[in-house]
Parts: structure tokens; C-alpha cells; sequence
């Protein structure tokens, strides 16, 4: 945890950045880079009856950190992404609560 599931970005471009841009995360969250996944969706999007480009969208599912942390995790994903030359790009989290997540079938909270 985080993971981030990627869309309107390639797998390729994604690969250039991922070792910096995890590294980087990593120290915002003060956790290791082995809790971090990567997933790049490959999506075709419509639009008025025609395939249209995916718009760059990256949603962040983690433990929430505050938003401080929110933030700077937001800036420097950002700012990774469009050093690909990508003009915009939105981020959303989505906030899991220990209570509510599991790891082989046991709560986190009571990890």
C-alpha cells in the first residue's frame, strides 16, 4: 500500500518513471518502496461515437496519511507525469480504513 492504478498513460512511459517516482513516494510516506504497486490500466475510451484518447487519470488507494502528506504525494506524482511531456493529469485517493481491509483473511487493525 499505496497502489496506484494508472490509466490514459502507457505501460512504457509509466516504466520510465517508476523507479524514481517510487522512490520519491516512498520518502513521502516514510515506508519502503515494496509497499508501493503500480498497475497501468491499457483502456479505450468514447467519445461522441468515436475511440478517443483515455485522459490521464491516476487513482491512489492507501491508508490515509494526512493531508500534508496527501499533497506532496499529489505534487510529485504530478509532477513525474508530466516530465513525459503529459500537459494534465488528475490524481483521486481512495482511503481504506484498517477495519475494513484484509490480509489473508485477517484484519489489518489487528495485525
Amino acid at each position: 500500500m499505496p497502489q496506484l492504478t494508472v490509466r490514459g498513460i502507457s505501460a512504457d512511459q509509466l516504466s520510465k518513471i517508476s523507479l524514481s517516482l517510487v522512490e520519491e513516494l516512498a520518502r513521502i510516506c516514510e515506508c519502503g518502496t515494496d509497499n508501493f504497486t503500480l498497475d497501468c490500466l491499457q483502456v479505450q475510451s468514447v467519445f461522441g461515437g468515436e475511440k478517443a484518447d483515455t485522459y490521464p487519470f491516476i487513482e491512489v488507494a492507501w491508508f490515509e496519511r494526512g493531508t500534508e502528506t496527501r499533497d506532496r504525494f499529489a505534487q510529485a506524482l504530478t509532477q513525474h507525469i508530466r516530465a513525459l511531456g503529459v500537459e494534465e493529469v488528475e490524481v483521486a485517493f481512495k482511503v481504506y480504513s484498517e477495519d475494513g481491509y484484509y490480509i489473508n483473511g485477517t484484519r489489518c487493525d489487528l495485525l
